[in-house]
């Protein structure tokens, strides 16, 4: 199968399509055909080697955290998936660092998949594992709700997680240029603040809830109530920055496909828009373009790979 590799932590050039065999699937296991799969910043940090302690991966290592495909064969325990299901998944890359989601095959644990929802492509499924449940997940941690006043700054993860925070019935505030205002207000976001000429200190105070997603914290933790929360994707709170009566921590994702169909389920009934950036073809020229698209920080939604 075609795959896209490194073998060496670098930019964006390390990156080629190179032929691998296919993974072999353990018995709660399924292997998917990829069809389509996503860029998230996590990727190309992984490629510049600062996620090391974490995946103390041995070269080559194949990238991406995002698939949606079609199941073509399932391991011996796995229950309720079959060959042919249309999935959608943010599958482990496993320790060893092979089984990403650059690839035309992608072995994935059955708990992590859900059902691709028939109103969406597979470009637009591949979109969505990562980035939405990282929202979901953060803002339930958040405890956003009716009532509660919730900053939250854009991005791949903003755009679900301002959509999500209002159906949850948080007021939403979020950063964006002048030019991309309208876009996150179409999203929802009830105030929107350009980074480029206001400081969110001047403008907001007593918040309940800080969604950090770009190492903002101080700027956060300073809008926030006593008893307010923030989170950060982005970065590690110092012990300073957590001194204060605040709970202010750093925030991960846990893959589950009990969260995907719960996000499944709000795209089939239309309350969850994808929205997508640039679409590139799963070759070295098509891999290195999309991951530079990325770390240029001007992608206005996600960056897809086009498998099949």
């Amino acid at each position: 199968m075609k795959a896209a590799q490194i073998n060496a932590y670098g930019d964006a050039s390390q990156l080629f399509v190179a032929e691998l065999p296919k993974p072999t699937v353990a018995a709660d296991e399924v292997l998917v055909e990829t069809y389509a799969t996503s860029i998230n910043p996590i990727d190309w940090k992984a490629r510049e080697g600062m996620m090391q302690k974490m995946f103390p991966w041995k070269f080559p290592v194949v990238l991406g955290w995002d698939v949606a495909g079609v199941i073509t064969e399932v391991g011996a325990d796995v229950k309720t998936f079959k060959v042919g299901d249309e999935v959608f998944a943010r599958p482990d890359i496993y320790q060893d660092g092979t089984r990403g989601s650059y690839a035309e095959y992608v072995a994935v644990r059955e708990n992590q998949l859900a059902y691709k929802p028939a109103n969406i492509d597979f470009k637009q499924a591949a979109a969505v594992p990562l980035a939405g449940m990282t929202a979901l997940q953060i803002l339930r941690k958040l405890e956003v709700g009716p009532g509660k006043k919730v900053l939250i700054q854009a991005g791949g993860v903003g755009i679900f997680a301002i959509q999500l925070a209002k159906l949850m019935g948080a007021y939403v505030a979020t950063t964006a240029s002048a030019h991309n205002a309208e876009f996150v207000k179409g999203l929802g976001a009830d105030e929107v603040i350009d980074y480029h000429t206001t400081k969110i200190t001047d403008v907001l105070h007593d918040y309940d809830a800080v969604y950090d997603m770009v190492s903002a914290i101080d700027e956060g933790i300073a809008i926030l109530k006593p008893t307010g929360k923030l989170i950060t994707i982005s970065g590690y709170p110092t012990p300073e920055q957590q001194a204060g009566p605040q709970t202010v921590e750093s925030g991960y994702l846990a893959a589950t496909g009990e969260d995907l169909a719960y996000l499944a389920d709000l795209i089939r009934a239309d309350k969850l828009q994808i929205v997508l950036d640039e679409e590139f073809p799963l070759t070295t020229e098509g891999i290195q373009a999309a991951h530079r698209r990325s770390e240029g920080h001007h992608a206005k939604g996600k960056i897809v790979v086009r498998v099949r």
